[in-house]
């Protein structure tokens, strides 16, 4: 079989706690984001309109959904008989098994499946981000340079650099210090966790890393400075553009509300129906969603099958969402088959999937001055009850 020359493996298995609740169920790559999409979309969007259609998804923490949701790879137009989407979970071996320990682990346990394509190149992606990026041009730069690896950074402003790993680099961008989220940055080149290497070189430090009894196998903080320490080619590929880390509740609001609030003329806006890039998702059969009259919308992504007769501003709604009449939804977020009962009131709050909140009941408060709340999934939230601003209800009430 001809060789493929470059694949991409996606590493999506995180338990994503800072997330929880939207993630006691299911993976954080799994997590719904813009009313219609889930996280993983974005990463495999990308594949899909960078020509690269090989992809190996490395799950691990609650896999069901997701796995369910990726299927055969036909959304993302993976479905293919060399090629395409595979799942890749932790499995048994002769010699015993073990859950993938660390980032750089995950893929060393999925080496045959690399060589099974023989690439000249691996992509190596993240499944909780939110970016739209081509992967194609950072492989060209990564060719042109001769690298042994390329990683995609992003420039943060000074004051935030310190929660990245940073990169410094020469003129050439040629990469000659890494750290670790410091406390003193010297520059505002933060990873992004996307790297190209060639195969050759990362499969010698894979082996190698796995044989270090001492590494926490893990990409930045073992193999990236080993090969640094050694003098291998090593480059910082700048990329320009709209990127979130979803990794909290906060970033998780910030990055859905950037989808419906950023300015026209931001060079960095994200734009979901873009017609040069799309976002593949698996679609379903919802019908349309329905606005009653007198109902009060605005400025808000509404999901099909939704039912509007109250007030909804400034909000994302997924699909076969109900806001009954006099219902107010503010500055929220509200997944699949979410039922918002008569004179009820959501502000600044996160909902998840199947969740009532009951008639006149209050969950969350203004975001003025005030915290996320949050409901978790299949809870119904009793009449009249008032829960206020930072409150993550997690069981049903008494």
């Amino acid at each position: 079989m001809k060789k493929k020359k470059c694949i991409a493996m996606l590493l999506a298995g995180g338990q994503g706690s800072r997330l929880m609740p939207l993630t006691d169920n299911i993976a954080k790559p799994a997590v719904p984001f813009g009313s219609r999409y889930r996280i993983i979309d974005f990463p495999l969007s990308n594949c899909t309109n960078s020509g690269i259609d090989t992809v190996g998804v490395l799950t691990q923490y609650q896999p069901l959904e997701l796995n369910d949701y990726l299927g055969n790879g036909t959304p993302w137009s993976m479905n293919l008989n060399y090629g395409g989407l595979h799942i890749l979970p932790p499995y048994q071996r002769a010699k015993g098994s073990n859950w993938f320990k660390g980032t750089a682990n995950a893929i060393y346990q999925n080496i045959r499946f690399i060589q099974r394509y023989n690439p000249e190149y691996v992509l190596i992606l993240s499944g909780d981000h939110i970016y739209k990026m081509d992967y194609n041009a950072m492989l060209q730069d990564h060719i042109q340079n001769e690298a042994d690896c390329t990683i995609a950074v992003i420039d943060v402003p000074i004051e935030e650099a310190s929660r990245f790993g940073i990169m410094n680099t020469d003129e050439h961008r040629r990469i000659v210090e890494f750290e670790e989220k410091p406390k003193h940055p010297k520059s505002t080149h933060a990873s992004m966790g996307v790297y190209v290497f060639t195969t050759e070189k990362l499969i010698k430090y894979l082996e190698e890393d796995e044989q270090d009894p001492a590494s926490d196998n893990d990409f930045g903080k073992n193999v990236i400075p080993r090969m640094l320490g050694d003098g291998q080619r090593m480059f910082a590929y700048v990329f320009k553009g709209y990127w979130r880390d979803v990794g909290t509740l906060e970033s998780f609001w910030n990055a859905n509300m950037d989808a419906i609030e950023m300015p026209e003329d931001e060079e960095d806006k994200l734009v979901l129906n873009d017609p040069d890039w799309k976002i593949y998702y698996k679609h379903g059969n919802a019908r349309p969603h329905f606005i009653k009259e007198g109902a009060l919308p605005r400025n808000s992504l509404i999901g099909g099958a939704s039912y509007i007769a109250g007030e909804v501003d400034h909000s994302v709604l997924f699909s076969n969402v109900v806001v009954e009449k006099g219902a107010v939804v503010k500055d929220s977020i509200l997944m699949d088959n979410v039922v918002i009962k008569e004179g009820a009131r959501v502000e600044y709050a996160i909902i998840d999937s199947d969740v009532v909140i009951g008639e006149g009941a209050s969950v969350g408060g203004p975001k003025e001055g005030g915290k996320l709340a949050a409901v978790a999934k299949n809870i119904t939230v009793a009449a009249g009850s008032v829960h206020g601003s930072g409150e993550i209800i997690v069981k049903e009430e008494a």
